[in-house]
């Protein structure tokens, strides 16, 4: 590879944040999530949010995406009311990553969903979710692990093929599949833990949190695809 593929991030958008001497508004992403792509070798660039009507344009300069992990989905993106144990709206990023993701799936172009980012893609297509499991989150602040096993024949087992213990923590999963989404690995409880869109060239979300891992085979793969862009 001799030019590194330019992979947009998406971000978060904060109140009121703290560092040295200043307190002010600040567009977050966590560290982990532009040393993966780094080490993948890709380019990172974060993209805070911005105007929906935006996002085409965004997404014509980029080689690849990851949407990355964060608040809790507002339930009416799914037709549902919220349960008492969802958390609050991000209502601007919902709707920037969303946009961000059909512009993406418009233009075919390699697309990761990590954790909140896999449940946006499957949102995205018309699916809904689960609003609050057990056993996917302990301690507040703290990853856990649990193993993952692949789905044959799919994508992801193409990529690692073998059962995996993973970083997770989520409150919510994927429920309905949105349209022409498949599962491609599971957890040992039945949750579906990566799901993608075969018909796509690379589309894949995984419920877990690559960038707290060594593994790189997942992004390494999405690089690659961006490469070709």
């Amino acid at each position: 590879m001799t030019s590194r593929p330019l992979i947009g991030i998406s971000t978060y958008a904060e109140s009121g944040v703290r560092w040295g001497v200043w307190q002010l508004d600040a567009a977050l992403l966590p560290a982990g999530y532009p040393r993966l792509v780094q080490r993948a070798g890709g380019l990172a660039a974060m993209l805070p949010p911005d105007a929906p009507e935006l996002a085409e344009a965004a997404v014509s300069r980029l080689d690849g995406l990851v949407i990355a992990g964060g608040p809790d989905i507002e339930p009416v993106h799914y037709g549902a009311e919220p349960d008492p144990r969802t958390g609050p709206p991000a209502r601007a990023r919902d709707a920037w990553e969303l946009a961000l993701i059909r512009a993406a799936l418009k233009r075919e172009l390699p697309l990761l969903g990590i954790c909140r980012g896999m449940q946006l893609l499957n949102v995205a297509l018309g699916g809904t979710l689960v609003q609050h499991i057990d056993g996917h989150a302990g301690t507040p602040g703290v990853f856990g692990r649990h193993p993952v096993k692949p789905v044959p024949g799919t994508r992801y087992a193409s990529i690692v093929p073998e059962e995996t213990e993973v970083p997770t923590y989520h409150h919510q999963s994927v429920d309905r599949l949105g349209t022409g989404l498949i599962p491609s690995a599971h957890a040992e409880d039945g949750t579906a833990e990566a799901i993608e869109l075969p018909k796509a060239p690379w589309t894949l979300g995984v419920q877990w949190h690559p960038e707290m891992d060594d593994d790189l085979r997942v992004v390494q793969s999405l690089v690659t695809a961006a490469a070709y862009i």
